[in-house]
C-alpha cells in the first residue's frame, strides 16, 4: 500500500514538473484557440459553433516593448470611479505594505498590497497627491500599473481639523475597548487616522 502510494506521488510531482505553468511575460500577447478542442467538438456537435472561453473575449496582453519606455501608463480606480485612465507619467509612488515603492517605467512584474498611505504621481514638474486606504497595484512587465484602491480622497480635500478629531476618538475607543471586536475597530481607525495625520505633517 505504501509502495503504491509512493509511486502515485512520485508520478505526481513528475508530472507537475513537466507542466509547470508559464509565466504571465512568455503567455502569447493573443489568446491560442485550442485546435484540438475545436475539431472534437465540430466531429460531435457539426451544425453548433464551439462555445467561447471567457479569454475570447478579453483584450490581448500588450506585447513587452523591447526598449524601455520613456513614461509608465498608469491605470488608478476605485469601486465607484476610475481616476487615471491609460496616464503616461513619470514616476508614480506607492504606499506598500513593504514600505514605499517607487515604480518607473521597465519596473519588474509585481503585485503589492497597499496600506494606509499617500499615492504620489509625478508628471514632469507637477506631483499628483492621494491618499489611499487599501487596495492592490498590479505592475505589469510593458511598463502598466494597475492600481486598485478601496477609497482614495486627494490630499489637498483632507481636513486636518477632522483627521485631529477622528484621532482622538478613536484613541479613546481603542483605550475604553473591551471586546476583540472593538478592539479591532478602534485600532483600524487610529491606524488609519494616524496615517493621515502624517500625511497631511509631511
Amino acid at each position: 500500500m505504501f509502495r503504491q502510494a509512493s509511486r502515485l506521488l512520485a508520478r505526481s510531482t513528475t508530472t507537475t514538473t513537466r507542466r509547470a505553468r508559464a509565466f504571465s511575460t512568455d503567455v502569447p500577447a493573443t489568446p491560442a484557440q485550442n485546435a484540438n478542442f475545436i475539431e472534437s467538438w465540430k466531429k460531435v456537435i457539426p451544425n453548433m459553433e464551439p462555445p467561447k472561453t471567457p479569454a475570447s473575449f478579453m483584450i490581448p496582453r500588450p506585447a513587452t516593448p523591447s526598449s524601455l519606455p520613456s513614461k509608465i501608463t498608469v491605470n488608478f480606480v476605485l469601486p465607484y470611479a476610475s481616476e487615471l485612465s491609460n496616464k503616461e507619467v513619470d514616476m508614480v509612488i506607492i504606499p506598500a505594505t513593504t514600505g514605499q515603492m517607487g515604480v518607473l517605467p521597465g519596473h519588474v512584474p509585481t503585485i503589492a498590497e497597499l496600506k494606509p498611505g499617500i499615492l504620489s504621481v509625478h508628471e514632469g514638474n507637477d506631483t499628483t497627491k492621494y491618499f489611499v486606504s487599501s487596495g492592490f497595484t498590479f505592475i505589469h512587465a510593458n511598463s502598466v500599473a494597475d492600481v486598485i484602491a478601496v477609497e482614495a480622497v486627494p490630499l489637498d480635500h483632507i481636513d486636518p481639523a477632522l483627521v485631529q478629531k477622528g484621532l482622538a476618538d478613536f484613541t479613546q475607543k481603542l483605550s475604553s475597548a473591551t471586546t476583540d471586536l472593538e478592539k479591532a475597530e478602534a485600532q483600524i481607525g487610529v491606524d488609519v487616522h494616524s496615517a493621515l495625520n502624517s500625511a497631511l505633517s509631511g
